[in-house]
């Protein structure tokens, strides 16, 4: 049991040491919490974002602790077997992948490649605080005269929604 760890602890040290090899660096655009950041990070073929600690700060609040990935009262533990997938040391510089913490915390990524953009949506616990107060989240939208309308304009009235999309 203890070889096979030490087998797949040296697979992920292997691997990291390949991602880091055709990973490269380039400037993007980080949007966390609604706030664009740009920085300089490493980017592999998955597309996968890869941060300096000190940009992950920047872009998000979060730091690395000894109990996990954390902001403020938050934090998130990060599993003990896998942390090589989160962390890696390359040159001086230690780096987040800022990518797969979303996966680990089930938040949505949208990356836009053409803007190299990365976009971190609101974790589901936090969109589904919406669903406990029975209250709609206010939103912006242009009508079919292009006059922008916010769904708060219409507190205290009825309102029915009708959406459509081509897909």
């Amino acid at each position: 049991m203890l070889k096979t760890a030490y087998a797949i602890n040296a697979l992920w040290v292997c691997l990291m040491v390949s991602i880091s090899a055709i990973a490269e660096t380039k400037r993007i655009t980080v949007i966390y919490d609604e706030k664009p950041t740009e920085l300089a990070a490493m980017v592999n073929n998955s597309n996968d974002v890869w941060v300096t600690m000190k940009d992950l700060a920047r872009a998000t609040r979060y730091v690395v602790k000894p109990q996990g990935v954390c902001r403020d009262e938050l934090c998130f533990p990060l599993p003990k077997a896998q942390k090589s997938k989160f962390i890696v040391k390359q040159d001086s510089s230690e780096w987040f992948n800022l990518s797969e913490f979303a996966r680990l915390i089930h938040q949505p990524v949208a990356f836009d490649e053409k803007n190299a953009t990365y976009y971190f949506g609101t974790r589901a616990e936090a969109q589904n605080a919406y669903l406990e107060s029975y209250e709609a989240p206010n939103f912006r939208l242009p009508d079919v005269q292009g006059q922008v309308h916010s769904l708060s304009d219409f507190r205290g009235k009825k309102v029915l929604l009708v959406t459509w999309a081509s897909w």
